[in-house]
């Protein structure tokens, strides 16, 4: 038997992957799926991206960059940063990564050691502990519930603060809810983190111009936070660019340098043609980005409304992103032709096989009593599916 490292057994595939595979071989044998799994925007890249990186071809830009990239797209970065969050950072903090998770994975081994406790608010992003397990950290989650919109309250993050706590990790907006922090409540999470200075916070700002509600914050803007902060944002949600894989991250010096020499024994620089493409999105107006968002707005809309017309379902109000997490546990232990619903993951199978709607299971976000779906697809995909839930849940007695 060949033996693998033993690290393989702390961590497992991602749900949303899961997911997202078995709605792909049901549609490869010909099955009609709506899939709502997937947290991929449906937009093509904007074409003046496009014309950007085909520019950089002809011009010769194939070869190794920078580890950390070039210095204009880390201008481009410090350039962002300072216009659209009014933060302030040197070419020297940023990090350019391939990917957002690439970006959380140089800072999580750059500051987590064996024993280490990572307070992470449930429900959140499935990836964050899995990194802080491969680094035999010792994850401390926190339950966040329907009544305050999944969000952490200070009374909450102050009860799971131990003289072992090194890192908080979260994202506004949210994947998987949607949740957005207001600048009150990111303000009563820092006055928290100012009493505790040993804390580091990774702030997962991917989804930040995804934001109905109003500007964006960051929490990296209060009191020296920024000195312990580490801002993860990229170029997939907002500009529809996950193929492009080019993320980025902002962070003290220290950690910057750390994340940088991480980095060169992993991937190396990102793609040079994607960094020549980012600092055209980096620096250009928003105008295609706003569109994009309004549609989503859109969407929001009839599914916020759709779901709270399914009798069963307890619904959040989502500020951000492009996703819906439902309370399911209205059908626990209700069936349907002998095959009884237990818990969300038997809901997600029951939609799938049933109504051929691909979901994925509040579970693997820390929240069993919740499926997540994306409103990241078309108007009438999201009218089918919506369709079939509300017509199969009927089923289920």
């Amino acid at each position: 038997m060949i033996q693998l490292a033993e690290r393989l057994s702390r961590i497992s595939e991602p749900q949303t992957i899961k997911m997202a595979k078995l709605g792909r071989e049901l549609k490869a044998q010909g099955i009609d799926i709506v899939d709502l799994s997937i947290g991929e925007p449906d937009f093509d890249t904007p074409a003046y991206i496009r014309e950007a990186a085909k520019k950089a071809i002809d011009e010769g830009f194939t070869h190794y960059t920078p580890v950390a990239g070039y210095l204009d797209v880390r201008q481009a970065v410090v350039y962002k940063l300072k216009r659209d969050n009014g933060l302030d950072y040197t070419p020297e903090q940023i990090v350019v990564c391939t990917g957002a998770k690439q970006s959380l994975a140089n800072a999580v081994l750059a500051l987590v050691n064996p024993g280490d406790e990572v307070i992470i608010p449930t429900p959140y992003w499935v990836t964050y502990s899995e990194q802080v397990k491969l680094c035999q950290g010792e994850v401390v989650f926190v339950p966040c519930g329907i009544e305050n919109n999944y969000k952490i309250t200070p009374a909450q993050l102050e009860a799971a603060i131990t003289p072992k706590t090194k890192l908080f990790m979260f994202s506004s907006p949210c994947n998987p809810t949607g949740s957005v922090y207001s600048k009150e409540e990111l303000k009563a999470l820092a006055d928290i983190f100012l009493k505790h200075p040993q804390i580091f916070i990774i702030s997962d700002e991917i989804y930040e111009y995804i934001n109905y509600v109003g500007k964006h914050e960051s929490i990296a803007q209060f009191g020296d936070l920024i000195n312990r902060t580490i801002l993860i944002n990229g170029l997939s949600k907002g500009f529809a660019m996950t193929g492009w894989r080019l993320g980025y991250l902002a962070a003290p010096l220290e950690i910057a340098k750390a994340c940088d020499k991480i980095q060169s024994q992993f991937t190396s620089a990102t793609c040079s043609i994607t960094q020549r493409a980012a600092i055209t999105a980096l620096r250009g107006d928003l105008t295609t980005v706003d569109e994009m968002v309004a549609e989503f707005r859109k969407r929001r809309e009839y599914i916020h409304e759709a779901l709270k017309g399914i009798p069963g379902l307890q619904v959040n109000d989502p500020e951000g992103a492009f996703y819906m997490f439902p309370n399911i546990s209205a059908f626990f232990n209700k069936s349907y032709e002998g095959e009884t619903i237990k818990n969300a993951d038997d809901l997600c199978m029951f939609l799938l096989h049933r109504a051929n709607v691909s979901t994925v299971t509040g579970s693997a976000f820390e929240q069993p009593n919740c499926i997540r779906l994306s409103y990241a697809t078309s108007m009438d995909k999201l009218q089918e599916g919506v369709k079939r839930m509300k017509e199969w849940l009927a089923k289920l007695s």
